[in-house]
C-alpha cells in the first residue's frame, strides 16, 4: 500500500506531448531559436532551455542510522551527520589523512573514557574529536534517513493506522539546530518508525521544485507500515531529477527472510508514483513517474540483508579480534572481548594465549604488555594491508564474500537492475551492545554481526545500461532458440544431441555488477533533460564511535556536477521568446476587413445616421422582408476560418448567433468539419479571398410584434464574427419599426383615429378599461370594416371578371376556403408584395383600391384582401370572441347538450348575441364577418354553372368558412384530451356556421 503527495513546490498545469520524458532535449532541437505559434510561451521558453542553463556542483550527504528508539540518539545526530564526526581510523580501511591532510589526535578523548561518561543526557560522540568527513556549508544537500524512531515492536505501534509526528519532532529539532544558519527542510516524510529528512542549504533551496513524496507500507501481512519506505522525489536546477529512497527490510536470517527482504525491496520500487514533473508551469509528463525515472536515486536504510554460511559466533571472535585493539588492559569492553575469546578458544581446544589470559591475572603492567604485542595480530605497518592475511582489509574482504546483499545483486534477485555501492572499508554496523564502540552483541542471543545499514546510488545511466543488456540477452536467447530449431529441422538432430544452448544463469556474467571497480574519476551520466551531469562517491564509512544505538550510524558523501537553471539568463530568454513569438503570431494571425453596404434610406428617429461599421436597416414593417449586405474579405497572409458566434445576450433575450428577427446566410457552403463549436457554422476563406453575407430582417412573430407595438422591445442587437485564432469583430445591427394594426386588440384598434396606426404611437395602450366609451372612435376597427367591405366587392368582381372570359378554365373558387386559403403553389412572390401594399394601406388608412396596379387582376386583388383579413384576425391580442366571451358560450352550449334541448337557428343566434352583446365592438366585429362569409358564399354559388349542386356547393363552403375563421376569430386555447378537443371544435365551428347558413324552406 503506499500514499503520496505533492508539495507546494510543484506548481503549474499539465501540458505534454511526449509521456515518459521532457517535450525534447537540448540535441533534438534543431534550431533552438526557432519557435512556433502553436507553443504557449513557457513550452517556447522551456525548448531552448540548454542556454539557460550552467553547471554547478554540489555535495550530498546521504546519512542513514538506524536507532533502535532509543532515548538519547538524537543528541548525536549533529555530530555525526553535520558535523563528520564520530570515525575511527584505526577500525576503518579508509583513510582519512590522506585525503584530507594530517590531523591533532592527540587531544582526542579514548575509548575508555568515552564508554565510561556515555549518558543519555549528551552526546556519546568522543570529545575534541575532529571532523573527517565534509559537513556544515560544504554540504548543499543533507538527506538523513532514520529507521526505528519508535518502537515498532511493539503491537500499538506496529498496528498504528497513521503517523505519530511526535516523534519525529525531536530529530527535526536536533538535526536543525546543528544545521548552518539557513539551511530549509524541503523533504519531511514518516511512515511509523521511518522518517525522511532532506535539507537544502540557502543558495539551494530556491532551486528544489516539484517535491513529491510517497510511503510504501511491507510489514505486517505485507500492507502495515512497522516495515516499509518513505520516497522523496525532488528536481534540483529545473533540470536534474533526484529520488532519495528510506528503508526497513524485513528482519531474520531465516531464508524466508531473505526471500522476503528482496519481497520488499520489489514492492517499493513497483509502487511508488510520484507526482508529475512541473518546468515552467509545464507538466512533463503524462503518466505519474516511479522508481526509474530519475537521474540519480539513492537508496538508504536498514536494509537487514545477513552474512550467509557463517556461523554468527565465528564472525563475531573474528572481528573482536580487530575491535579488542581500540581498549586498554582494563577497560570493561575488553575484558568482555577477551573473556568471550578465551571461551572460544578452550571450546575449539586451542591453548589460550597469554594475552587472552593476562585479564585473569595479577602480572605486571609491562609484562602483559609485552605479551599482548607480542601475540596480536601481526602488525600490517610493512605490508600492503590487501596482502596481509590478517589486516582488517582481509578480514572485512572475507566477510563480504558472503554478504547476502551482493550475492542477491549478483543473482539478480534484488538490487540488480544498476544499483550500486561504494567500496565497504569498515566494520559492519549492526549489532553492538549500546555504549560500546567495539563490543558486538554480549547478550544470550549473541546476533551475528553484519552490515545490515547501506546507501546504494544508481544513476540513468546505470539503469538505462542493465535494460540494454537484458534485452540484448532476450534477443540472444531468442535468436539461439530459432538456430536450434533450425538445426534439429535441418540436420535430423535430436534434442539431447544439440551442440549449443543459452544459460541465463552462465552466459553473459562477465559484465555483472563489480562491488569492488574502481570509481575514482566522476561518471559522466545523460539526464532525461538531455544534460551532462557527473557523480562521484567521495565518502562512504560509519560512524564506529557513535554509542548510543546498537546499529552504527552510515553515511555517503556525493559530489555531483549538473546542469541549473540561471535566472538572469532565463529571464533573458523569455524576453526574447515572447517578442519572437508575439512577431510569429502577429505574422501567421489571419486577419479580415469586414465591409457594411452603404444605403440611402431614411432612418428613424433613433439612428439619424449610418456608419460603415454598423448595419442599419432603417425602417421595418411586419411581415416585410429587408436586406443588407456584409462583405467579410482575407486580407491577412494565411486562411482565415470565420462564423458568426454566440451573442452576449441579457435577460429575456434569445441566446444565439443572431436575435430572432435576423437570418444570416453567406454565399458558401459552410465548413465540413469544424473542431471549435463555439461558431455555429464556419467558413475558410483563402488569402485574397472574399464572402459576401447576407443579413435579412423578417419579422412575423405576433409576440415580437405587439412588444414592438408596445415599445417592450427594440430592433437592436450586437453581431460578433469570430476569426479562429484572431480577433473578434463586433457589428451593431438595428432598425426601425413601423407601427402595425397586426398584433393589436380590437379595445385599441376601435380607438385609432382615421390618420392610421402609424400616426396614433401616442396615444395609450391598451389597459384594463378597454372597450370604455371614453377615447372610442369606431364602433368596429376600421380595418376590419375596410377589409370585410373590400373583399365583398372584389369577390362579386372576381366572379363577374370570370364569368366574361372566354378560356375554359377551372375556377379558382373550386378550392374550397377560396379567397380565403390557396393552394401553396398560388402564394407566389406577387401575392406577397400585394399583401404587404395592403398592410401599409391599413396602416397609413389610405386607400386600398390605390395600392393596386391597374393590370392586377380582380381575382388577384380578392385573394390578397382576404388573405390580409383573416392574418389580421388571426393576430389580434384578444380575438373577436374573447377568451371570457366563448368560456360563457360554450357552457350554455354544453349545457344544452346535457339537457338534449333543441333549439332552432334563430333561437341558436338570439342565445350568443345575448352573450356578446356585453362586448359591443367584440359583437359587432363578429356581425361584420359573418355577413361578408354571407355575400361570398352567395357570389360563388351563384357563379356555379353545374345544376343540381347549388345547395352541396354552399354547405362546403358554410363547413369550411365556418371550420377557417372559428381558428382565427375565437381567443381560446383547445382543450388538451383528445375527445374534449374534437368537441370544442365543433362546437366553435358551429357558432360561426349557424351565422352563415341558409335555413331550407
Amino acid at each position: 500500500m503506499s500514499s503520496s503527495h505533492r508539495s507546494d513546490l510543484s506548481p503549474g498545469p499539465q501540458i505534454r506531448d511526449t509521456p515518459g520524458a521532457f517535450p525534447s532535449s537540448p540535441g533534438e532541437v534543431e534550431s533552438p531559436r526557432a519557435v512556433s505559434s502553436q507553443h504557449t510561451l513557457s513550452q517556447a521558453v522551456f525548448e531552448r532551455r540548454a542556454e539557460y542553463t550552467v553547471s554547478k556542483k554540489i555535495k550530498i550527504k546521504v546519512g542513514t542510522w538506524n536507532v533502535a528508539a532509543l532515548s538519547g540518539t538524537e543528541k548525536d545526530i549533529g555530530g555525526w551527520f553535520v558535523g563528520g564526526k564520530g570515525i575511527s581510523e584505526s577500525l576503518s580501511v579508509l583513510s582519512f589523512r590522506e585525503k584530507d591532510g594530517a590531523t591533532d589526535t592527540e587531544s582526542l578523548e579514548d575509548v575508555e573514557h568515552q564508554e565510561a561518561r556515555r549518558s543519555k543526557k549528551e552526546p556519546t560522540i568522543p570529545l575534541n574529536d575532529s571532523a573527517l568527513l565534509p559537513g556544515g556549508e560544504e554540504i548543499g544537500l543533507y538527506v538523513l534517513g532514520l529507521q526505528e524512531i519508535v518502537d515498532i515492536s511493539s503491537a500499538t505501534e506496529a498496528l498504528r493506522p497513521y503517523n505519530d509526528p511526535h516523534p519525529g519532532r525531536k530529530w527535526k529539532r536536533a538535526v536543525e539546530a546543528a544545521l548552518p544558519n539557513g539551511y530549509i527542510l524541503v523533504v519531511e516524510q514518516q511512515l511509523i518508525g521511518l522518517y525522511l529528512l532532506v535539507y537544502a542549504a540557502p543558495s539551494i533551496a530556491p532551486t528544489v521544485s516539484s517535491v513529491s513524496t510517497t510511503s510504501v507500507r511491507t510489514g505486517l501481512m505485507g500492507y502495515m507500515g512497522n516495515k516499509g519506505a518513505v520516497v522523496a522525489r525532488i528536481v534540483l536546477g529545473e533540470t536534474t531529477r533526484f529520488v532519495f529512497i528510506n528503508c526497513h527490510l524485513c528482519a531474520g536470517v531465516e531464508k524466508g527472510n531473505l526471500e522476503r527482504r528482496n519481497w520488499d525491496a520489489a514492492q517499493v520500487q513497483k509502487q511508488t508514483r510520484f507526482d508529475p514533473v512541473y518546468i515552467d508551469s509545464i507538466d512533463t509528463e503524462e503518466i505519474r513517474e516511479g522508481i526509474g525515472d530519475e537521474d540519480f536515486a539513492f537508496w538508504l536504510g536498514d536494509l537487514n540483508y545477513r552474512l550467509d554460511g557463517l556461523p554468527g559466533e565465528d564472525v563475531r571472535r573474528l572481528l573482536m579480534l580487530h575491535t579488542r585493539n581500540e581498549y586498554n588492559r582494563t577497560n570493561a569492553s575488553k575484558r568482555k572481548i577477551n573473556a568471550e575469546l578465551v571461551l572460544h578458544d578452550k571450546v575449539s581446544g586451542r591453548e589460550p594465549t597469554s594475552d587472552d589470559t593476562s585479564s585473569h591475572t595479577s602480572s605486571s603492567t609491562d609484562a602483559a604488555s609485552s605479551t599482548d604485542t607480542a601475540t596480536t595480530l601481526q602488525s600490517s605497518e610493512t605490508l600492503d594491508p590487501s596482502s596481509d592475511p590478517s589486516s582488517l582489509h582481509a578480514t572485512l574482504a572475507s566477510l563480504l564474500a558472503h554478504d547476502q546483499l551482493r550475492q542477491q545483486m549478483q543473482d539478480r534477485k534484488a538490487f540488480h537492475d544498476g544499483w550500486r555501492e561504494g567500496p565497504i572499508d569498515f566494520l559492519p554496523t549492526y549489532k553492538y551492545d549500546v555504549g560500546s564502540v567495539g563490543m558486538f552483541d554480549s547478550s544470550e542471543k549473541k546476533r551475528g554481526p553484519s552490515w545490515c545499514d547501506r546507501i546504494l546510488f544508481r544513476t540513468r545511466r546505470d539503469k538505462l545500461e542493465y535494460d540494454d543488456k537484458i534485452r540484448a540477452e532476450e534477443a540472444a536467447k531468442k535468436r539461439d532458440e530459432e538456430m536450434k530449431a533450425y538445426a534439429m529441422d535441418e540436420h535430423n538432430i535430436n534434442e539431447g544431441e544439440v551442440l549449443f544452448g543459452y544459460d541465463s544463469a552462465t552466459d553473459g556474467v562477465d559484465d555483472e555488477y563489480d562491488p569492488d571497480a574502481d570509481h575514482d574519476d566522476p561518471e559522466a551520466v545523460t539526464t532525461k533533460a538531455g544534460f551532462e551531469d557527473k557523480i562521484h562517491l567521495d565518502y562512504y564509512t560509519s560512524h564506529q564511535r557513535v554509542l548510543s544505538s546498537d546499529h552504527k550510524p552510515l553515511d555517503a558523501v556525493f559530489t555531483v556536477t549538473y546542469e541549473a537553471v540561471d535566472p538572469d539568463l532565463k529571464s533573458k530568454i523569455h524576453q526574447e521568446v515572447a517578442r519572437e513569438l508575439d512577431k510569429a503570431e502577429n505574422e501567421a494571425r489571419p486577419a479580415v476587413t469586414v465591409i457594411v453596404e452603404p444605403h440611402q434610406e431614411s432612418h428613424g428617429k433613433n439612428h439619424p445616421s449610418t456608419d460603415q461599421k454598423s448595419v442599419d436597416f432603417g425602417s421595418v414593417h411586419f411581415a416585410s422582408m429587408k436586406t443588407r449586405n456584409i462583405t467579410i474579405a482575407n486580407t491577412g497572409p494565411v486562411p482565415a476560418s470565420v462564423g458568426f458566434t454566440d451573442r452576449i445576450v441579457s435577460s429575456g433575450q434569445t441566446a444565439g448567433a443572431a436575435p430572432r428577427w435576423l437570418r444570416i446566410q453567406f454565399d458558401r457552403l459552410k465548413d465540413r468539419f469544424t473542431e471549435n463549436a463555439e461558431s455555429h457554422d464556419v467558413y475558410t476563406l483563402e488569402p485574397g479571398d472574399a464572402a459576401n453575407v447576407e443579413l435579412t430582417v423578417f419579422i412575423s412573430d405576433i409576440d415580437l410584434v405587439r412588444a414592438l407595438n408596445e415599445g417592450r422591445a427594440s430592433l437592436e442587437d450586437v453581431l460578433i464574427l469570430r476569426v479562429h485564432n484572431g480577433r473578434d469583430y463586433f457589428l451593431p445591427v438595428h432598425a426601425t419599426w413601423s407601427p402595425s394594426s397586426f398584433g393589436r386588440s380590437i379595445g385599441n384598434l376601435i380607438r385609432t383615429p382615421e390618420t392610421g396606426i402609424r400616426k396614433s404611437q401616442d396615444q395609450p395602450g391598451d389597459g384594463p378599461g378597454r372597450g370604455d366609451a371614453e377615447g372610442v372612435k369606431w364602433s368596429v376597427p376600421r380595418g376590419i370594416f375596410r377589409l370585410t367591405e373590400a373583399v365583398e366587392y372584389l369577390v362579386e368582381r372576381a366572379v363577374a371578371d370570370w364569368g366574361m372570359r372566354s378560356v375554359d378554365e377551372r375556377p379558382p373558387w373550386e378550392d374550397l376556403g377560396w379567397p380565403f386559403i390557396i393552394p401553396t403553389e398560388k402564394n407566389t412572390g406577387q401575392l406577397q408584395k400585394l399583401e404587404e401594399k395592403i398592410r401599409e394601406a391599413l396602416d397609413n388608412d389610405t386607400s386600398i383600391s390605390e395600392t393596386f396596379e391597374m393590370e392586377t387582376a380582380s381575382i388577384e386583388r380578392a385573394v390578397a384582401v382576404a388573405r390580409t383579413l383573416l392574418a389580421l384576425l388571426a393576430s389580434l391580442e384578444d380575438g373577436v370572441i374573447t377568451h371570457a366571451l366563448w368560456t360563457e358560450l360554450e357552457h350554455d352550449i354544453m349545457e344544452r347538450e346535457k339537457s338534449k334541448q333543441q333549439l332552432s337557428a334563430e333561437e341558436e343566434k338570439d342565445k350568443i348575441l345575448d352573450v356578446l352583446i356585453s362586448s359591443p365592438a367584440h359583437s359587432t366585429s363578429f356581425t361584420f364577418l359573418t355577413s361578408m362569409l354571407i355575400k361570398v358564399i352567395n357570389e360563388i354559388v351563384s357563379a356555379t354553372t353545374v345544376q343540381g349542386q347549388e345547395h352541396s356547393l354552399r354547405k362546403d363552403l358554410e363547413t369550411g368558412y365556418a371550420s377557417t375563421f372559428s381558428e382565427a376569430v375565437i381567443r381560446a386555447p383547445l382543450p388538451v384530451n383528445v375527445k374534449e378537443r374534437r368537441a370544442s371544435q365543433c362546437r366553435r365551428n358551429r357558432l360561426i356556421q349557424v351565422f352563415i347558413q341558409v335555413e331550407q324552406r
